[in-house]
């Protein structure tokens, strides 16, 4: 007996309906592998209200950030599978999806490399300031020096400084990879049992060891009831006044007050944040005037081999689900 009771589709043609698609495709990354599968009816964007109206004849929904509580799926009468264009899945209640015979399927591999990228674009950027030296010599500030060279702040190797990463999945580890490369030791702390690495210096520290010990510290960990507003106060007072702090993990990981309250005072080096709390960001993020952060809008995923891997792994979950052999089912 299959696992789920309705899969065997591969006959039938399928309504799918996405419910904001267009984050994965804002018109470089064609729906075409999942258009081979169905009936594809396509939403930029769907407010809570009309989701209802819009997915009411759907077999498959995909949606990224619109939520499908308990009630909203038991709306929907022909729904057999909700995929997920992303890896995290808390936007859906997967057990009432679960109870109803609906598999939730997610997409657990797709923008390592590229979030791994982001890291160090943020991290080089903000030591290097190449676009503000830029600016710089636009307005003239070169051409009106005495000596051939000249910069706006202090500059600083990467090399024999320390790394410190909280969570060593596989976005960790890529970030890890490149920061052994550029001669960092890399220390980690992780709730998970896993490898360590094989780099010189490699030790799994305490979180507390850790934000103590490290230069650059880059968040690699789930937001759990444990780990929401983890970085608070307490912690980032163990911090080094130089050290610089790197999320591109979740935003609820940071207490945003705590955060800008010690970058206001100096009592850091600076915060690179590709995450916050509430997205899109809230006028009243005190992170919008704190000094010395860098705050991107969400991209660190969203390269376009990253969003192609995507549409092609979704693509893959409906047609494995078609055939009556689901995968990358969370519930």
């Amino acid at each position: 007996m299959l696992p789920w009771g309705h899969c065997l589709l591969g006959e039938f043609s399928m309504n799918i309906v996405v419910l904001d698609g267009y984050t994965l495709n804002p018109g470089d990354n064609p729906w075409s592998p999942i258009e081979e599968l169905g009936e594809l009816s396509i939403y930029d964007r769907t407010d809570p209200a009309d989701v209802i109206q819009r997915a009411n004849k759907a077999d498959v929904i995909l949606t990224n950030k619109v939520e499908l509580s308990g009630d909203l799926i038991a709306k929907l009468p022909n729904l057999k599978m909700i995929a997920v264009t992303a890896t995290g899945y808390n936007v859906v209640d997967i057990e009432a999806a679960r109870e109803r015979g609906i598999p939730v399927t997610n997409v657990p591999v797709y923008s390592t490399d590229a979030v791994a990228q982001h890291v160090f674009a943020g991290l080089l950027g903000f030591i290097h300031r190449p676009y503000e030296h830029h600016l710089a010599i636009q307005r003239g500030d070169w051409q009106s020096q005495e000596n051939f060279s000249f910069w706006l702040s202090p500059l600083a190797e990467l090399k024999g400084k320390t790394m410190g990463l909280v969570g060593l999945g596989r976005i960790g580890r890529a970030t890890a990879k490149i920061a052994n490369a550029f001669g960092l030791r890399v220390v980690a702390n992780t709730r998970r049992n896993v490898d360590p690495l094989p780099y010189d210096g490699f030790e799994w520290l305490s979180i507390g060891e850790l934000f103590s010990q490290s230069d650059y510290i880059s968040l690699h960990c789930p937001q759990t009831p444990e780990t929401t507003g983890f970085v608070n106060q307490a912690l980032i007072d163990q911090m080094k006044s130089s050290a610089i702090l790197i999320n591109t993990a979740r935003g609820g990981l940071v207490d945003e007050q705590d955060l800008a309250d010690a970058l206001n005072a100096g009592k850091i080096g600076g915060a690179l944040l590709d995450v916050v709390s509430t997205e899109p960001i809230d006028d009243s993020n005190p992170l919008l005037s704190a000094k010395n952060c860098v705050l991107t809008p969400h991209i660190a995923w969203s390269p376009i081999e990253a969003r192609r891997r995507l549409m092609e792994t979704v693509a893959l979950n409906i047609r494995a689900f078609k055939d009556g052999n689901p995968i990358h089912v969370v519930n």
